[in-house]
């Protein structure tokens, strides 16, 4: 059985922005998903800051998952049956039989619950669709259970339900005692020349190293856009053949 710090249950925008916060700061972390993000289904997102001609959902997808490996998480396909308390934390146990140990389980699978429901505390919300009980940072009834994006009621906007899954990964870096982390790259000297130690977090980078760093960016920008998606658009299950 394979133990992780951090199991993501859901591979959305919600569940992999969260992801990448947790992966970034040294939380080994795991990412479930069984493919059912609403954004393949979108035929053009128009909302997403910083795309002002709008984006491609499946490419906006693809991009998270590549940032969240190049974080160092680890992403397997397969739908969670369910998740159980443990004396350290939680079991994850997947449809196919796999199974999983983590002190922490963020739960992003836009309505579906039913693998949460043998745990006690865990507060269901039924409003027509099925939502989790959680406070502004994510928090369940249930220490070391997150909901992030829309399983949390967050407003059904992809750049909202982003934003949220990763305050939930800085909310459980926070709950981890972890220090206070910036995630700001800043010029060589921008802290360091005022008598200032680096804060947790945070990293200085010479002039070399900024333009190989937007170098890369502008290249790896430029090969993801260089083409339409190549998956089919997907529609709702209902109106497939």
């Amino acid at each position: 059985m394979t133990r992780y710090d951090v199991v993501v249950v859901g591979g959305g925008v919600a569940g992999l922005s969260a992801a990448i916060f947790t992966a970034r700061h040294g939380l080994d972390t795991l990412v479930v998903d069984a493919g059912g993000s609403l954004l393949r289904r979108n035929a053009h997102l128009e909302n997403f800051p910083g795309f002002p001609a709008g984006v491609n959902g499946r490419h906006l997808l693809d991009l998270l998952g590549e940032q969240a490996e190049r974080a160092g998480c680890r992403q397997v396909e397969a739908r969670v049956a369910s998740v159980e308390q443990t004396e350290e934390g939680f079991g994850v146990e997947t449809a196919a039989g796999d199974r999983y140990r983590t002190a922490y389980v963020v739960a992003a699978t836009k309505n579906a619950v039913g693998y949460l429901e043998g745990i006690d505390g865990v507060g269901i919300i039924d409003r027509g669709k099925a939502f989790i009980d959680t406070d502004e940072r994510g928090r369940t009834g249930v220490d070391g259970l997150y909901a992030a994006g829309r399983l949390a009621e967050k407003p059904h906007q992809a750049a909202v339900c982003a934003g949220h899954g990763a305050e939930v990964g800085v909310t459980i870096l926070e709950d981890d005692d972890r220090p206070f982390y910036h995630d700001w790259v800043a010029p060589e000297g921008y802290f360091t020349d005022r008598d200032r130690p680096l804060p947790p977090g945070c990293e200085e980078v010479d002039e070399a190293e900024r333009r190989e760093r937007e170098a890369e960016s502008l290249a790896t920008m430029r090969e993801r856009f260089a083409e339409p998606h190549p998956d089919d658009q997907v529609t709702h299950p209902s109106l497939e053949d």
